[in-house]
């Protein structure tokens, strides 16, 4: 299989996403988690964010993970099942709790902001390649990873190891890095997410976690050390996303598609990778040209970037296509704030 998705073949699901998701509470205003009066439930999870959002968007996807036999399991499997998403390959675990955590409203970049997890021992940090292999992980068209998964415990890791391994009969398998240091206490975590990237099939990667990680800097070179992926998608922050999809025919000649991104108004920068995903593979599973997938990227990350959760809601998809359709000049002059998903394409320009 290839960098695009075959449409030959009708599985059950579209996409499978399997991974932790945790109970989030989000603050009920800007400051210290110690100064912080309340706090709103919601739902977080790198992979079930990009479950929801593809179900939001008119998929057919599943969710495979564990979560404990608790009040905030109940939660979260009905949250996400609200959402479309298969729920039936979700495991309960009476012995582990459901993985929850708290944080500030303040942007991930800024020493401001603050996340206090509580998932160790959690259920998801027991997946494991016995425990899950009946939940079908390879039951669909596409099977979306993250590095997250891989961090969680060593039955994690191992588990993730098994299922990018390069083995015939496996799905299209969609890798995001998501590189977060202070899950590998051991510090082996930038040289175990390169291996695991060298075995998917699309990978995702920030141009800033590959420099921190790999002390690579630049998409040129984030391509020459992952040359196995048949596509590489480089989020480049304010400055875009770059594509690098293998050309058919021999040798190992890339085709590369680099798309601008687009001038949003933040209300939470969490979860914009996880839709960036979820847009690019929603139009990757529409045999949908290059910068095309990258567009559908930008516009499902902005509808995240808008809404003050992990999940935003995503625009119709016709109302994506058109405004994936314009021409360069009018991409660059889109603003779009909150509430742009549910606004028309001449609502969202600036004259």
């Amino acid at each position: 299989m290839t960098g695009t998705v075959e449409a030959d073949i009708p599985p059950r699901v579209e996409v499978v996403c399997l991974g932790e998701s945790m109970v989030t509470f989000l603050p009920s205003r800007p400051g210290r988690l110690a100064d912080v009066p309340s706090f709103a439930r919601t739902i977080g999870g790198a992979e079930s964010n990009v479950a929801c959002a593809l179900a939001a968007a008119g998929h057919t996807v599943k969710w495979i993970s564990r979560v404990g036999a608790d009040g905030f399991g109940d939660h979260l499997v009905d949250a996400i099942a609200a959402y479309g998403v298969d729920t039936s390959g979700v495991r309960r675990d009476p012995a582990r709790p459901t993985g929850i955590y708290f944080r500030t409203a303040t942007d991930r970049a800024t020493d401001a902001h603050e996340v206090a997890y509580y998932r160790a021992g959690s259920a998801a940090s027991a997946m494991s390649p016995e425990n899950m292999r009946a939940a079908g992980p390879w039951s669909g068209r596409v099977l979306h990873l993250s590095g997250i998964t891989a961090a969680l415990s060593d039955d994690c890791l191992a588990l993730t190891r098994e299922l990018t391994a390069r083995r015939p009969g496996r799905p299209l398998v969609s890798f995001d890095v998501n590189h977060r240091p202070g899950l590998w206490r051991d510090g082996s975590g930038a040289r175990v997410l390169l291996d695991l990237a060298r075995g998917a099939d699309l990978v995702f990667v920030g141009e800033d976690e590959a420099a921190l990680a790999w002390d690579l800097r630049g998409a040129d070179a984030i391509r020459r050390a992952l040359p196995e992926p048949e596509a590489l998608v480089v989020k480049r922050g304010g400055a875009g996303a770059t594509l690098y999809a293998r050309e058919a025919g021999p040798g190992q000649r890339d085709t590369v598609t680099a798309v601008p991104a687009l001038n949003v108004e933040v209300v939470a920068p969490v979860g914009a990778g996880d839709a960036f995903a979820a847009g690019f593979l929603s139009a990757t599973l529409r045999h949908l040209p290059a910068a095309a997938r990258l567009r559908h990227g930008h516009l499902m990350a902005a509808a995240a970037l808008t809404a003050p959760g992990d999940l935003g809601t995503p625009p119709s998809r016709a109302h994506a296509d058109r405004l994936a359709d314009l021409a360069a000049a009018d991409w660059g002059r889109l603003r779009l704030g909150p509430g742009w998903t549910a606004a028309t394409e001449q609502e969202v320009r600036t004259p």
